[in-house]
């Protein structure tokens, strides 16, 4: 195929593979003569001294292309070198629609007395398979009259000129001036030269002398008709030149022809811009000299100015709708076109994998000019196709992401039409656009009016794809990185785009723990927040803190689902620490906190304590007595193997790291008797004796351990019982029952207690002495014989029930008696929300701040309390009364005066309540 043929089929396949288009019928030949309209994909319309034939895309695209010259009975196939030099061109734009130019005074035309021409060209179409194919033949009639005397065209590809010439006397024209002379004296050899042109003489500028069959092998096209010498030369040619004409490079050849009629020398000469284009965002400027000094050699007026697009003139009215402008200077003959003008086309590239874009748009000048004091016309036609330089564009991500919804919302662009978006790459995975869309990302194509395009991704903040991390336990940042695959049609030239898109949400459920106690056992539920179960649970395990691995989770009898998992934890455990021993209970606490890793965010955390049943002393008739010493938390370093009576030679009978248990006789082991009225009384202690050497102590601060065993008897004392035994039907059966008892600690906004914070309200801000109205309420309970006391309340600066510093508000149900201003107990009636007075106590504070120096440690407060649920048929210790000792103060004898603080109270928070059971 020829070097012409390949340049064709390449534009036109280039457009095949960019879209789906109807391709031609594969009918063997198709025939067509006349004019072609655009129904049939073939337009043609003559424009001057050219015709001009327009294949649609839709009838070219996907084929291969190739044009044939009809002459007669002769197909001649035309090479890129037989176009230039026959006067045929070609245009094609990336999308296949092509423009085929051809000079009525071209090779293969019927020429009729240089008025009427016909053309016959053939273009053949070609499928997958050259098998494939189609012919048009389109045969075209064009009227040109009348001509210039000279007439030079500018096409893409060759540079023409044509002269009128009447050779009935011997002339030679030199430059526009005539000498008449013989032919055989001019050219002596001119006898056995054949009747037309015999040879050429190309100035480049020094001579060079070709035959006529030499100068059309180089690739020159030479030719006579009935009154015109037509001369056409290519670009670039070796016996063509190059000037700069008032700052605009032209190629120029000039040639004298000789040839045998009319025994005449013609000098012909041609001259085409190849440059003078000037180029803005926004204009596109094209200077013409308007004097052409290798074409003029005289004073010279210009005539007509004329411009065209794709070698068709347009009128005023056509010009000024497109903002097109055609002067006239000194020096130029100057063109401006808007960038983007509907008249051309932009096209994308991506040189280096950068996006930009070129607009290209092919105007036409035509001047006619008559030299100074003659009648002789030039008419110069140009067709001068122009692109602008690459214009970088670079795509912008717009960000239209609603946090709310949770959604990232992405709009890429601006790209032209022949940009396609094929897939976006992830993090981990490439997604074509069809897998994004089936994964539920909505990615669409939008489409405006100028032709141009974006595209849009939605992207849910939920997809495994988007990537998270929390800056804080309540925060979620959602990070999605992205790189748009954009390809460039038809070229198939890949490109990439990326994007960073970012969104932050406070969204964060943090799990919660919640627990209770019965006579046996710590029940904890934790309930899992947003992140599931993305943390560690830590527990105070025998001192220390341990994570709730495997082992603890079998011990503890773990269990759960997907929300939630809950444990088992018996009092006597390690996890529980022993707090408190009376005589008939033990108050045992379990610390359990949950920790985000590896951030070491504290979640949540739940320090729940409980009394427990467990008699420490046993007192028998008999006169023996059995004792249990327990481990507290507040002697950590206790052994209690070591522990002794006041015989130490009394060891305990039992004992392992928590308890030591003791059996003895009441006249040994150095017991004591004391007698009162008519009570003998039998004491003993347990302790650790100071000179074992086993007791290892932290520093001298480190509490001794000591704890008293007493027996009361009565020393006259004589209880007669009678029974009577009758038999019985059946075992007497327990009726058990279960439940909850919740209590809730909560801060009131007056002293009418009527209306009071919620949980979104805090921190609560208040200022130095304000009141503080605080209400405890054992809930969902209405049996009367159950009554909240407060055992004792304190407040912190942390969350945390046990750190420092802490200042006690209520102690052993009382006021505080080293508070400045003490604590105030309100009383409790029933009324319609209040059903059993004794289920609620109420008490005020004032306003304070923890200070050291002079400055105040932290603007907030916590407030904690623990709470007794007493049995009122058997009140005793704790609950015989709140407060049974309290203290009495006036008003009129509390400081006044002092200059309220501006300190806010930052948070109050309703913490952990404690709850015991009396003894019954």
């Amino acid at each position: 195929m020829c070097v012409f043929r390949r340049l064709v089929t390449w534009l036109l396949l280039s457009v095949a593979v960019s879209g789906q288009f109807r391709r031609p019928s594969s009918k063997p030949s198709s025939r067509f003569t006349g004019i072609f309209s655009l129904d049939n994909g073939l337009q043609s319309v003559c424009l001057g001294n050219v015709l001009r034939l327009t294949l649609d895309k839709t009838l070219a695209v996907g084929s291969q292309l190739e044009i044939d010259a009809i002459d007669g009975t002769d197909i001649i196939p035309l090479s890129h070198t037989l176009a230039a030099q026959c006067g045929y061109s070609i245009e094609s734009d990336p999308w296949g629609t092509t423009k085929v130019f051809a000079s009525l005074l071209g090779c293969y035309v019927d020429n009729q007395a240089d008025v009427v021409f016909t053309f016959g060209l053939r273009l053949r179409l070609y499928g997958d398979g050259l098998s494939e194919q189609v012919e048009h033949d389109v045969t075209e009639t064009c009227s040109y009259s009348p001509w210039a005397s000279r007439e030079i065209l500018c096409d893409r590809n060759y540079m023409e000129v044509s002269l009128m010439v009447t050779p009935e006397t011997p002339v030679k024209m030199v430059a526009g001036q005539q000498v008449h002379d013989s032919w055989e004296n001019a050219i002596p050899d001119a006898a056995v030269a054949p009747n037309g042109i015999w040879k050429m003489t190309f100035h480049t500028p020094d001579p060079k002398v070709m035959l006529l069959a030499d100068a059309q092998r180089a690739g020159y096209g030479a030719m006579m008709t009935q009154t015109r010498l037509v001369i056409r030369s290519p670009y670039n040619m070796a016996e063509t030149y190059s000037v700069e004409v008032a700052g605009v490079p032209m190629e120029v050849f000039s040639v004298s022809t000789y040839y045998k009629i009319g025994s005449l020398i013609v000098d012909s000469a041609a001259a085409c811009p190849t440059g003078g284009v000037v180029f803005t965002e926004k204009v596109i400027t094209w200077h013409v000299p308007r004097r052409i000094t290798p074409l003029i050699s005289s004073a010279v007026k210009i005539l007509e100015t004329h411009m065209g697009i794709y070698g068709q003139r347009l009128d005023k009215t056509k010009m000024a709708a497109r903002h097109y402008k055609l002067s006239v200077t000194e020096s130029h003959v100057v063109i401006e076109i808007p960038v983007g003008s509907p008249d051309g086309y932009y096209k994308s590239h991506a040189p280096d994998y950068a996006y930009h874009i070129t607009y290209t748009v092919e105007p036409m000048l035509e001047l006619l000019w008559r030299a100074e004091n003659t009648q002789a016309d030039t008419r110069y036609k140009v067709l001068f196709p122009i692109t602008t330089p690459l214009m970088p564009r670079p795509p912008h991500v717009i960000d239209n992401t609603v946090h709310e919804q949770r959604v990232f919302d992405i709009l890429l662009g601006i790209f032209l039409h022949d940009v396609e978006l094929m897939n976006i790459t992830f993090t981990t995975r490439v997604l074509t656009v069809a897998e994004c869309n089936a994964r539920g990302f909505d990615v669409q194509e939008h489409h405006f009016a100028n032709g141009s395009k974006t595209f849009s991704i939605r992207v849910p903040f939920s997809d495994e794809l988007v990537l998270k991390r929390n800056p804080d336990p309540l925060t979620t940042v959602y990070f999605l990185p992205l790189v748009f695959g954009l390809l460039v049609l038809p070229d198939q030239t890949p490109f990439p785009h990326p994007a960073e898109l970012e969104a932050s949400r406070e969204d964060v459920v943090l799990p919660t723990i919640t627990g209770r106690c019965d006579q046996e056992n710590f029940y904890f539920s934790v309930k899992y927040g947003s992140q599931q179960d993305n943390f560690q649970t830590m527990m105070l395990h025998a001192g220390s803190w341990r994570e709730l691995d495997i082992e603890l989770a079998n011990l503890y009898s773990l269990t759960g689902n997907g929300t939630h998992f809950s444990i088992t934890v018996p009092f006597t455990a390690p996890a529980a620490a022993f707090e408190l021993v009376n005589f008939k209970s033990i108050r045992a606490r379990v610390d359990l906190l949950l920790l985000e890793m590896p951030n070491m965010w504290q979640l949540d955390d739940l320090s729940l304590a409980c009394y427990f049943p467990l008699t420490t002393t046993e007192c028998y008739a008999n006169g023996t007595v059995t004792a249990l010493a327990v481990k507290v938390e507040s002697v950590s370093n206790l052994n209690p193997e070591y522990l002794t009576l006041r015989d130490q030679s009394c060891k305990p009978a039992f004992s392992n790291d928590r308890f030591a248990f003791f059996s003895f006789k009441l006249n040994s082991c150095g017991t004591t008797r004391t007698f009162f009225d008519n009570v003998m009384l039998y004491e003993n202690e347990i302790a650790l004796p100071y000179n074992t050497g086993k007791q290892s102590r932290k520093g001298p601060f480190t509490p001794e351990y000591r704890h008293t065993i007493s027996c009361y008897y009565l020393l006259n004392y004589t209880k007669t019982m009678a029974f009577r035994a009758s038999p019985r039907s059946t075992n007497p059966v327990a009726d058990p029952g279960v439940g909850h008892l919740v209590v809730q600690i909560r801060l009131s906004q007056d002293s009418s207690y009527a209306l009071f914070y919620q949980s979104e309200d805090y921190p609560v801000e208040k200022y130095l002495r304000q009141p503080l109205y605080f209400e405890v309420e054992l809930m969902q309970s209405t049996d009367p014989k159950i009554e909240v006391v407060l055992e004792n309340c304190w407040a912190t600066l942390h969350k945390d029930r046990t750190s420092l510093p802490s200042w006690d508000l209520i102690i052993d149900s009382c006021e505080n008696p080293d508070d400045l201003y003490l604590t105030v107990f309100h009383p409790v009636v029933a009324y319609t929300r209040i059903q059993v007075p004794a289920h609620i106590k109420r008490f005020s504070i004032k306003m304070f701040t923890f200070t050291k120096d002079d400055a105040v440690l932290k603007e907030q407060l916590f407030v904690h309390c623990d709470a007794v649920l007493c049995d009122t048929t058997k009140p005793d210790g704790i609950c015989s009364g709140q407060c049974p000792n309290a203290l009495s103060y006036a008003n009129s004898l509390r400081p006044t005066g002092s200059k309220r603080g501006m300190v806010p109270l930052s948070y109050f928070w309703p913490l952990m309540v404690l709850l015991q059971n009396n003894t019954m």
